[in-house]
């Protein structure tokens, strides 16, 4: 899902969002994931907005937030995050760098008894929120500002 706008970063470092999209179509190359502008359909601007406009359009889904490990770090900064904890399991993949200040930080205390062992992710999405797995996983050496350049050529 691509954000039309970041509500945490100004407007003028953001790249357009049609040259965001199309790069993130060209990043996402697999067949079980869809890149979408749902967001700018939907005309919400807030996670927790996007989120419950998903919710009621498909009752019956059961979504799982994916996060990296920074942006649990800057969770409590985010309109309503902890209706987000109440609204959807959330996994966050670890980044180089923010495993202990994500663990340590508001977000991870604040829902600490809410957190399951990485072992038991596969079973997430049933699980009633909150409900959330800190996921170790292979980091990719380049960083994002490095994958964009990449892709834009």
């Amino acid at each position: 899902m691509v954000s039309p706008q970041n509500p945490l970063k100004p407007a003028k470092d953001m790249a357009s969002f049609d040259l965001r999209l199309r790069g993130a179509r060209r990043t996402a190359n697999h067949p079980d994931i869809e890149v979408t502008d749902i967001e700018a359909q939907l005309g919400t601007r807030y996670t927790v907005d996007t989120l419950e406009a998903l919710i009621a359009r498909q009752p019956k889904v059961r979504f799982v937030w994916l996060m990296g490990a920074d942006n649990l770090v800057q969770f409590p900064q985010w309109r309503d995050w902890e209706g987000i904890f109440a609204l959807v399991p959330i996994a966050v993949f670890d980044r180089n760098s923010y495993d202990f200040s994500a663990m340590e930080g508001e977000a991870a205390g604040r829902f600490a008894e809410a957190r399951i062992p990485q072992d038991q992710a596969s079973d997430l999405a049933d699980r009633e929120p909150p409900a959330w797995v800190y996921l170790h996983t292979p980091q990719h050496p380049a960083s994002a500002s490095a994958i964009r350049q990449n892709h834009s050529h």
